[in-house]
């Protein structure tokens, strides 16, 4: 055994042996439960020696014990986000050499694989945090070998249909992680809700190994128990009884959730009393979101990561708050600028990239990683945000999506001539499409639902409107090099499409 986090699981099952550690919707599991149970998983795995191993579950505190025995048995985890397409599954498969799955929706999964073409060699099926999960072991040729310095390969959402898995090591991991249980004064009578999927790495290392570290209670009801479907369905009234029903203190959420969680409230829901910090990151938050927030006593702090940096590299606490910035660094992290604003980064980097021939080594600039975001730190160290260095744009629920691949996706069909999409910050994307020749608005409606049927719900269409022209050199929304001219379509359609948005509200 090694690592701050088993050590800290291992110190807590000796000092409070019965108090809870992981609660869940169908059983609880106290501390020495999580440090004896991960022990025996560990050694099932180890036995298995498989080159990964992959999550397809649930937020339950199977995952968190799966997760702990795969550090134990010292081999690499790759989460495996339920929100992905089955095509982003199969890549992500493929890519990682992925050998051992497990599920706690066997069905589902089966299913899912007999679709991308993936065998399934052997099963067993185990108890494990009081719900049954399943060991698939997949039949595939082993396309990549992960270095024994990886402890777990995180996919994030992906700019286009072929998502990238960021490698990290379990010193970078739990660097991060013990500076956020410093700098957010973790307790050991906190109740962390896991509100976004563990496949998320925020929620991963904020929500699950922060606390653990703490001596805290990470509560585990599921994705349905707070309310959340797919990768931007939300039920805020059940989101807010989970906050009340579970007395929670702690929470990590995505702009969407706290728009939601702030609606509600203010329509005369009651504000949880337990609560003495959400952490809100992933995407941009507005300023006037954060007033309404903290007008309704909700105490609410920005912060900002990225996986390249092992997730969070900032973040407002009750100690050092300044609302419009996403907080200072924190203290393993060092942050520069380029000379055109782009923010850079080193401390607890990733490892690299997992590509076909192994880990490609990250492209860092004198020891820095280039974030891609631009921004400034003020004269107090707080960091503030002030836009994206390309298109790539962030969903409000922290998916981030490239407008390329979607409208590449819809001008696909022949009824649709060019498109282009927006949904920055938002919780769904608009398109403004121009028709083909002859192409009527029924058959336009089909080329959405067919781009849609391929795509995942975080990239679909949500609105579109069609173009009074189409875009042209001559009107200003074309290059000559034949790309739209995002700003001045935007600005062109800015109103229709925050009608959009509005109708939807």
């Amino acid at each position: 055994m090694a690592g701050q986090v088993l050590d800290a699981v291992a110190r807590h099952a000796r000092q409070r042996p019965d108090a809870v550690a992981l609660e869940g919707a169908f059983a609880n599991v106290t501390w020495k439960e999580l440090d004896a149970g991960t022990e025996a998983l560990a050694a099932q795995l180890a036995e298995r020696a498989p080159a990964a191993i992959g999550l397809w579950m649930d937020n339950t505190p199977a995952w968190v014990m799966a997760d702990l025995a795969a550090m134990r048995a010292w081999i690499p985890l790759i989460p495996m986000p339920l929100f992905f397409s089955p095509e982003q599954i199969r890549h992500l498969i493929a890519r990682s050499g992925l050998e051992l799955a497990m599920t706690d929706q066997p069905g589902p999964f089966r299913q899912m694989m007999a679709a991308i073409g993936v065998g399934i060699s052997d099963e067993e099926a185990l108890e494990l945090g009081g719900v049954r999960v399943w060991m698939f072991q997949l039949e595939h040729p082993a396309s990549c070998l992960i270095p024994e310095s990886v402890a777990k390969v995180t996919y994030t959402s992906g700019t286009t249909g072929e998502p990238k898995g960021a490698c990290l090591s379990l010193a970078a991991m739990e660097t991060v992680a013990s500076s956020l249980h410093k700098a957010c004064e973790g307790l050991d009578t906190d109740r962390h809700l896991c509100a976004l999927p563990l496949a998320t790495l925020l929620e991963n290392i904020g929500g699950v190994y922060a606390p653990l570290l703490a001596g805290g209670t990470c509560v585990l009801p599921g994705l349905a128990g707070v309310g959340l479907s797919g990768a931007s369905g939300l039920d805020a009234a059940r989101f807010l009884r989970a906050l009340h029903e579970h007395r929670v203190t702690t929470c990590i959420l995505i702009p969407q959730m706290l728009t939601a969680l702030v609606a509600a409230i203010e329509a005369g829901g009651e504000r949880p009393a337990h609560l003495r910090y959400l952490a809100v990151g992933g995407a941009p938050v507005s300023l006037a979101l954060l007033e309404r927030a903290h007008e309704l006593g909700l105490p609410v702090y920005e912060g900002y990561g990225l996986s390249e940096a092992s997730s969070v590299v900032a973040v407002n606490t009750p100690a050092a708050n300044r609302p419009g910035s996403v907080g200072r660094p924190l203290p393993h992290a060092e942050v520069s600028f380029a000379e055109d604003g782009e923010i850079l980064v080193r401390g607890a980097l990733f490892s690299g990239y997992l590509e076909d021939g192994g880990v490609a080594e990250p492209a860092l600039v004198d020891g820095w990683w280039p974030t891609g975001d631009v921004g400034h730190m003020d004269d107090d160290g707080f960091l503030h945000l002030t836009g994206r260095k390309k298109h790539i744009f962030i969903t409000a629920f922290g998916r981030n999506v490239s407008p390329e691949w979607v409208e590449r996706e819809l001008t696909m069909n022949p009824a649709v001539a060019q498109a282009v999409v927006f949904g920055e910050a938002r919780p769904f994307n608009v398109a403004v499409l121009v028709p083909a020749p002859g192409a009527d608005e029924a058959a336009v409606v089909k080329a959405v639902e067919a781009a849609n049927g391929r795509l995942p719900d975080y990239a679909r269409v949500g609105r579109w409107l069609l173009a009074d022209e189409p875009f042209s050199v001559a009107n200003g929304l074309f290059t000559g090099t034949g790309r739209p001219r995002r700003q001045a379509i935007w600005q062109a359609y800015r109103e229709r499409i925050e009608a959009c948005y509005e109708e939807d509200a």
